[in-house]
This record gives C-alpha cells, structure tokens and sequence, in this order.
C-alpha cells in the first residue's frame, strides 16, 4: 500500500517527474474544462433552459449565496465567484470520481493540496490590494496595534499551511481506511463506505471553499467595515 499517489512515478529524467498525482490532475482538468464547453456551449434566457443549464446555474447560484453568506457583498460575489467556484468544483470533482476502481484523487497528494492553499496564499493579498490599495491592505497587519505585526504575518503563514495540510489529511486518511476494511470485510462494507468517502469528499471541498472565501473577506474588508 502506498500513502500517496506522488510515489507511483511513470517517466523521471533528473528531479523532473512525471507521476500519478500529475496525470491525474492534468486529466481532471481536461475533463472539466471539456465538460464546461459542453455545458455551457448552448445557453440561453428563455423560459425553457436545458437540463444542464438547470444544473449550472443551481451550482453558480449556490456558490454565490455562500459568498454572501460569509459576509462579501453581492457585487463583490460577483468577482470572486470564479476562482472560490473552481476551487470547489476541482475538489468536489477529483473527490468524487473514487466512485471509479483504480481511481486515486490528487487531493490525496500533498503536493496537490499545497498548491491549491499557494493559489489561496496569493490570491488573498491580490485580492485585498485590489479593494484596499497597497497601503489599506498592509496596515490590516497592523491591527488592532502594530504590535500584532508578527503574529499577523505568521497567521498568514499557518493557516496556508493548515489548509493544505487538513485536506490532504482527511482526502488520505479517508482512503487508507476504507482499503483496510475493504481487504477485511470485502462484502459487508463496500456500498457504505463508499458513500462515506463521497460525503467525505463533498465535505472537504465546502470547508476549503469556504475558509479561502473567509480569507479573502477578512482580506478585502476596509478599516472600519
């Protein structure tokens, strides 16, 4: 059994390696990026929508109100909608497919979920210096005092590393579980511990999702706000 799928490499030339994790993940992104074009391909504002496009705007509506939910305002939603969404729907996605035999999810890499708390990581002072200014956005880490400096950038620091580290954790964990019970009890535990992954899964994505829009309010809210 290995832990991660960094470890089953196909191709290496020097410290350049082509392993599951990297395959992976380059075919989850082709196959959302094909599934997109067939989506939305053909959408339209009359009364009678396809059922695709039912599904599509329950998502985006979805991930909106949790937007707002969290404290951004509608217009701001609007903005963020496309990188929170992606980072949703790339987890969701890649947590789901364990439905398939064989199938190993890069978010059970840790290489994976650290890149995905890197693009939080800066997308979080971009986001703020783009509604605060340079200046606004700096003196955050100064409050309530400059005092908090440190802390506030050590803060930073942690919770990149926390996010990346919980959902590799919890994405590895899950799995290696549910291969010991399967080795023990092939045929009493299958169906439900599949259905616990997919929970699992679902759930992972939504915490992430939601914690890096968390940041990204904390980031862009103004003094005072």
């Amino acid at each position: 059994m290995h832990l991660s799928s960094d470890e089953l490499i196909f191709w290496q030339y020097g410290f350049a390696k082509l392993n599951l994790t990297i395959v992976t993940t380059w075919g989850l992104m082709l196959l959302m990026t094909i599934g997109a074009w067939l989506v939305t391909r053909k959408l339209n504002d009359d009364l009678h929508i396809s059922r695709w496009q039912h599904v599509l705007e329950v998502i985006t509506l979805g991930i909106k109100s949790q937007i707002e939910e969290v404290g951004l305002s509608v217009l701001q939603s609007r903005k963020y909608i496309a990188f929170i969404g992606t980072l949703f729907l790339f987890i969701l996605v890649s947590n789901l497919l364990v439905i398939f035999p064989g199938y190993e999810p890069p978010t059970g890499s840790l290489s994976t979920t650290t890149a995905l708390a890197l693009c939080v990581f800066i997308a979080v002072p971009v986001f703020g210096i783009r509604e605060q200014g340079v200046t606004g956005y700096l003196k955050s880490y100064m409050q309530p005092t400059i005092i908090m400096l440190p802390f506030n950038i050590i803060s930073e620091i942690s919770r990149t590393l926390a996010l990346a580290i919980r959902l590799f954790g919890n994405v590895m964990s899950g799995g290696m579980i549910i291969a010991i019970l399967l080795t023990i009890t092939p045929l009493i535990f299958p169906l439900l511990l599949d259905v616990l992954h997919l929970l699992t899964g679902v759930v992972q994505a939504y915490i992430f999702s939601i914690l890096a829009t968390v940041y990204i309010a904390a980031a862009t809210r103004g003094e005072g706000v």
